[in-house]
């Protein structure tokens, strides 16, 4: 699975997945509360990377939050930019992410890894630690499950992780756990956590 296949996939249903999720009352109140209670007041750039139409770029920058959408595909920033022609969205991915060292105040990576095979995860994470300030907030948005394992996305190939695991990953890449949010499936929707977690020193 490469990124490039991942963006040819979404390009090819970009409209049916800006009519299906392109707004932020699209997204669970419990799941905008954990993004915004760990992101806003953070002084800052906070990147949205994976940020798809720009509907929580959006958000955050409701919030006062000096957020800029990432996206590599281009029918999404285009869709981003028209419908919120105030914030700042431009296209790139998260695994060449064009910004110095230790210049991020928090990164929002909201179900934008989960089509990311898990043997490039700690290299990608490590990045993710890299662009970031002196405790910034990093936060991500996952499938879960009891062990890692691709399953049949909508899209395209996808993974879920055990929670456990990521916090193991994350611990790695020299992030702490801050807070995690977990919720079970519920009819069609799969099992899927959040989880906060702080760059720390060293």
């Amino acid at each position: 699975m490469t990124m490039e296949q991942v963006r040819q996939a979404y390009s090819s249903v970009a409209e049916l997945y800006i009519e299906l999720f392109g707004t932020s009352q699209q997204v669970h109140a419990d799941d905008l509360a954990f993004i915004g209670r760990h992101l806003a007041g953070r002084p800052g750039t906070v990147l949205d990377l994976g940020c798809g139409p720009g509907h929580i770029t959006g958000y955050l920058r409701s919030l006062g939050v000096d957020a800029t959408g990432i996206d590599m595909v281009p029918e999404f920033i285009a869709h981003a930019q028209a419908v919120h022609p105030s914030g700042r969205y431009q296209l790139g991915s998260l695994e060449d992410l064009d910004v110095a060292n230790h210049s991020i105040a928090g990164i929002l990576a909201w179900y934008s890894l989960i089509h990311l095979p898990p043997q490039r995860l700690d290299r990608v994470l490590a990045k993710f630690r890299r662009a970031m300030a002196p405790a910034g907030m990093l936060v991500l948005g996952v499938f879960v499950g009891d062990e890692v394992a691709a399953f049949d996305h909508k899209v395209v190939t996808a993974y879920r992780w055990p929670m456990d695991e990521i916090v193991e990953r994350l611990m790695r890449a020299g992030f702490t756990e801050v807070e995690r949010l977990q919720r079970p499936s519920e009819g069609a929707h799969r099992p899927h956590a959040a989880v906060a977690a702080i760059a720390t020193e060293g």
